[in-house]
């Protein structure tokens, strides 16, 4: 298993030796939305009503590790340390949410 510190930094060490330079951060973001596009299409077909179209394939665990890829990109181009900010975040949902999830009478009877 590896941090999200050590993802950041064998993304940012890969791209040192095999990518010559970041794409600039708003292509990065046009390439993270491009992604999420084909999470969403895998999704569709694998939990939706569409199905497979010849030649696609059920690769969800691709397409989640590309998104994170780009995730880690552009956190490392803009300074960001993934670590603290997950950690504030995770404290900040909890501290706001603690009870509201909990408390939503939606979610009570989901699959029953």
């Amino acid at each position: 298993m590896m941090t999200l510190e050590e993802a950041q930094n064998q993304v940012d060490n890969w791209i040192k030796e095999y990518g010559v330079r970041y794409f600039s951060e708003l292509t990065n973001m046009a390439i993270l939305t491009e992604e999420v596009g084909e999470l969403a299409r895998v999704m569709s077909r694998k939990y939706g009503d569409q199905s497979f179209k010849e030649g696609e394939k059920d690769n969800i665990e691709e397409e989640i590790a590309d998104i994170l890829w780009v995730l880690l990109c552009i956190a490392n181009q803009t300074g960001v340390n993934l670590t603290e900010a997950f950690a504030h975040s995770l404290e900040k949902k909890t501290k706001r949410d603690n009870t509201r999830h909990i408390n939503n009478p939606k979610l009570k009877n989901h699959g029953e």
